[in-house]
């Protein structure tokens, strides 16, 4: 009787490996054999990772990496307590490069970078998609290594990097290793810092005009990015991301002294930036936010000395003295308002006459200042007297009626 593998060879159908074609040599400029890496066993297989490691002397412009200032502004500002007592070795600063940026099912991340703090030293780990068949692999290694993950640091992984990465994992029926993990996202951040003074809040704009740090040639625009991973996939030529990595780590190096050097801008600012006038008036904002009116009296006290343009001279004044009148100092407030009026400024004239006929019911007083305003007023632009007459002209009108009485 014929056994099966008679059977199939009758139809033709070669058994064993002897006549199989021999497998596809690795390219010669593989990934393996561009950069110093190794795999990573997993229970789903193999993944590729890099690892630098920073030491304790290094500084990214003219910035350290390790924290060495205090969380707790940085926390108040997240809403995220946590942060602020979050050690070190906590902290993982992440960033991807991807397929695409638009996200969507068809996106994944082919590099991951995650850095942390491993005693005085900073250690960079990139998570490399040799092929895309790996990616469970890879997410099983990201999340492995992610722990103790008690703080995540992120520029623009709110919006990005993070909801990409929990759709991946999602996609290959595994846990996000972020949920309920304290997220701060340093973009946000920067905004508010530095909205005033630069024209860009990119991180490589921040590592330029804040951090004082240069890339090399070696770095790579970012809309870039996809394309050399999809030639890579095509060719299996890996030497043009060599480049792609050197942009991951400096991505996520120039995250950690970002981060430093806002925990000391925040801690010390009118010493730490003493510099700028417009970033010590966006700290203000910031502590003023907070509540923290005392330490916003100080820093707006500070920015006014230096060089501020004309407009945000005039607004950081109007802003010190409602803060003043806010912690009860209106002596401080009357002064500022009274220079600002002596300047022909509207809302300054409006204050004393609200301070005169609501505070100390000197009615004559109050109308004084708002005909002083009235005058100004009827002088200015179509657009000033819109804002400002009517209302005017009904206070005259209240304050002339009370002093009849």
């Amino acid at each position: 009787m014929p056994t099966l593998s008679d059977k199939l060879k009758s139809l033709g159908v070669k058994v064993g490996a002897r006549d199989l074609p021999p497998p596809k040599p690795k390219h010669a400029h593989s990934i393996e054999n561009v950069v110093p890496g190794r795999t990573h066993a997993t229970e789903l297989g193999d993944a590729f990772i890099v690892e630098t490691t920073y030491p304790p002397e290094y500084r990214h412009g003219n910035a350290a990496l390790q924290i060495t200032a205090s969380l707790q502004t940085i926390a108040e500002w997240a809403r995220e307590e946590r942060i602020a007592h979050c050690a070190p070795n906590g902290f993982v600063f992440l960033d991807t490069e991807t397929t695409g940026l638009a996200g969507g099912t068809g996106t994944f991340a082919f590099l991951v970078g995650i850095g942390r703090y491993d005693g005085d030293t900073f250690r960079l780990t990139q998570f490399f998609l040799r092929d895309p068949i790996e990616e469970p692999a890879m997410l099983a290694a990201l999340t492995a290594l992610l722990q103790p993950l008690d703080a995540l640091v992120t520029f623009n992984g709110k919006a990005f990097d993070v909801p990409l990465l929990n759709a991946r994992y999602i996609t290959n029926r595994s846990d996000t290793p972020f949920a309920r993990v304290p997220h701060l996202d340093l973009l946000p951040l920067a905004r508010r810092l530095w909205r005033e003074r630069l024209e860009s809040r990119a991180l490589k704009s921040l590592e330029t005009h804040i951090l004082g740090a240069e890339r090399t040639d070696e770095d790579i625009p970012g809309f870039l990015i996809p394309q050399m991973y999809f030639d890579y996939l095509r060719t299996g030529d890996a030497r043009p991301l060599k480049r792609v990595l050197y942009h991951n780590a400096m991505d996520v190096v120039a995250m950690a002294a970002l981060l430093s050097h806002v925990a000391q801008l925040l801690s010390d600012p009118v010493e730490f930036a003493a510099e700028h006038g417009l970033d010590l008036v966006s700290i203000g904002k910031l502590f003023e936010d907070l509540g923290r009116l005392d330490d916003a009296a100080r820093i707006y006290a500070r920015g006014l000395e230096l060089d501020l343009p004309e407009e945000s001279f005039r607004q950081t004044t109007q802003r010190l003295a409602v803060v003043h009148r806010r912690r009860g100092e209106m002596s401080a407030a009357l002064k500022l308002w009274r220079d600002a009026a002596g300047n022909r400024q509207i809302y300054a004239h409006v204050e004393l006459a609200k301070y005169y006929e609501h505070r100390t019911r000197d009615y004559a007083q109050a109308a004084q200042w708002t005909r002083a305003a009235l005058v100004i007023v009827r002088e200015s632009s179509a657009d000033a007297r819109r804002e400002w007459l009517g209302a005017l002209e009904h206070r005259l009108k209240r304050l002339e009626a009370r002093q009849k009485k």
